[in-house]
């Protein structure tokens, strides 16, 4: 099976209602690997790493969010497989 990076930005209100923590569980139980924070803009960001299909599903439930949250958009774009390895100090890592 081949891994994939991925790179997403998610909008909407995801800040303050626990999406980081939803990421991390979910990206855990997929076995993805990377890191997910908060954005000075208010949007969430997160560098993801794992198989294509673990990949897709954890996309669709990020897209969801937390029964408390609203997901506006999510932006997905490839990344290079080192994005997720090196993550920002303020990053939970998963």
């Amino acid at each position: 099976m081949s891994e994939r990076a991925l790179h997403v930005r998610v909008t909407g209100r995801v800040q303050g209602v626990n999406y980081r923590n939803f990421t991390v569980t979910a990206a855990r139980g997929l076995a993805v690997e990377g890191w997910v924070r908060n954005c000075e803009d208010g949007s969430v960001e997160a560098a993801l790493r794992g198989p294509g299909q673990a990949l897709s599903d954890l996309i669709g439930i990020m897209r969801k969010g937390p029964p408390q949250g609203q997901v506006d958009d999510l932006e997905v774009r490839s990344a290079d497989h080192g994005a997720a390895a090196e993550p920002p100090r303020d990053a939970y890592v998963f």
